[in-house]
């Protein structure tokens, strides 16, 4: 039990390492403004809330939850909320500053924010996860709003989950107020002022980055073999849509286990069977069952990983076969393995190009219930996808310019948009 915890103590510790690492790399090639430099390196505001919530045989538990603002420069601060035992202030801080670079590389009015539980949803009856989420946002108070900080789903948390915080939130507002604040979260149902293709945003701009890759590469996705780490929202979404790109799914991990078959995985049956099997996808048809250990030197084209930060690491990197990584998930890749991967010749999409299609499409949520619009489908993909093109091909003109990898040119093109602000609006007083 203490080498697990101190398993978990060491990956936040690393990924807040990693984010460092990567914003100082970028600052020292730009020859950042020391006085800017001082200013991102550290957050706005950390929030801890502890708060008591009392389960369904009446007994009361405390919880504690997070929120940490980065940076809001460019706007109000974005990012989602997490519920997971890893969950804390040091993990916290380091999402927060991944979401500050994403949502400056998109062109987005927003800085950067994260939060969450420190729980296992698994352990909680629906009725106990929803009276969690409401005290826990009835705790945040005033540090969310939708001009201040807007939450999303993340981690174990979905559109039910944003339902139940715009409820409460909208519950502690003037009844004259509340139609007013419809856009405090986004990711919410439909039915709830959601957005269509919220769901599958953070899956198809994996799947996006990657079909841009390609073609820049003059290469086809057709018949390219695909590891997913991760088949919940967005690794199944990304694989929905490389299949039918004419991709092959040849191996899965999730949090029960691994599977594998080197001629293919239906990606909608698997998904189907996982939920008819507690979200597990063992035991699938036509599957062989690998070790974990394992999974990422499986011979594949291309390797996703979408699930927690600090999956790929120098023990594993030397075995990875893909010649490209794309970043479903925020901060898979430790530091030094990018150095083992990059000097193999493998290509990465990082996190904050990769995942992005999440807090692009959460924007277009905000928008259309700050506006009073409701978008289509057909409208939303279009223009998701054209906003991410456009930051794909900044990136990869950037990296060729200053001869840099992906990383850190998407990096730059973030920091330098947060440099111009500054320099542009002076620091206060």
């Amino acid at each position: 039990m203490i080498a697990k915890e101190k398993v978990v103590k060491a990956t936040k510790q690393g990924m807040l390492d990693n984010v460092m690492r990567q914003f100082n790399n970028a600052a020292d090639i730009i020859d950042l403004n020391s006085n800017i430099r001082k200013i991102l390196e550290i957050t706005n505001n950390e929030l801890v809330v502890h708060f008591p919530v009392k389960m369904d045989n009446g007994e009361v538990k405390v919880f504690t939850g997070y929120r940490v603002q980065h940076n809001n420069a460019l706007g109000p601060y974005k990012g989602g909320l997490r519920y997971h035992p890893t969950v804390d202030i040091d993990a916290a801080r380091a999402l927060a500053m991944w979401m500050t670079w994403k949502t400056s590389l998109a062109g987005l009015p927003y800085g950067g924010a994260k939060g969450g539980i420190q729980l296992d949803p698994s352990k909680y009856s629906s009725s106990e996860l929803e009276r969690i989420t409401r005290r826990f946002t009835y705790a945040l108070g005033d540090n969310i709003g939708p001009e201040l900080d807007i939450p999303a789903p993340d981690v174990n948390t979905n559109p039910q989950t944003m339902a139940w915080i715009l409820d409460t939130y909208m519950s502690t507002k003037a009844p004259a107020e509340r139609s007013k604040n419809m856009h405090v979260v986004t990711g919410k149902p439909l039915g709830a002022g959601g957005s269509e293709g919220r769901d599958r945003a953070t899956g198809y701009g994996v799947f996006l980055n990657i079909k841009f890759w390609a073609s820049d590469k003059k290469i086809t996705l057709k018949d390219k073999r695909f590891i997913v780490q991760g088949f919940g929202n967005v690794g199944y979404w990304t694989a929905h849509f490389l299949e039918k790109e004419g991709a092959k799914l040849v191996a899965v991990q999730d949090q029960f286990g691994c599977i594998s078959n080197e001629n293919g995985i239906a990606v909608e049956q698997l998904f189907d069977y996982t939920k008819a099997n507690n979200g597990s996808i063992l035991g699938f048809t036509n599957t062989t069952p690998i070790a974990s250990k394992d999974f990422f030197s499986i011979d594949c084209d291309i390797c996703i990983p979408a699930a927690l930060g600090n999956q790929i690491t120098e023990e594993n990197a030397p075995l990875i076969k893909a010649y490209l990584i794309a970043e479903g998930a925020n901060g898979p890749t430790d530091v030094n393995a990018e150095k083992i991967l990059l000097k193999k010749g493998t290509d990465i999409i990082p996190d904050i190009l990769c995942n992005s299609g999440g807090v692009i499409c959460s924007y277009f949520e905000w928008l259309q219930n700050r506006n009073g619009e409701i978008w289509q489908l057909n409208e939303v993909l279009e223009k998701l996808e054209k906003k991410l093109e456009e930051s794909f091909r900044k990136v990869i003109e950037t990296s060729r310019k200053k001869d840099v990898d992906m990383r850190t040119a998407a990096f730059i093109i973030a920091i330098e948009r947060l440099e111009l602000a500054y320099v542009q609006r002076g620091i206060f007083p």
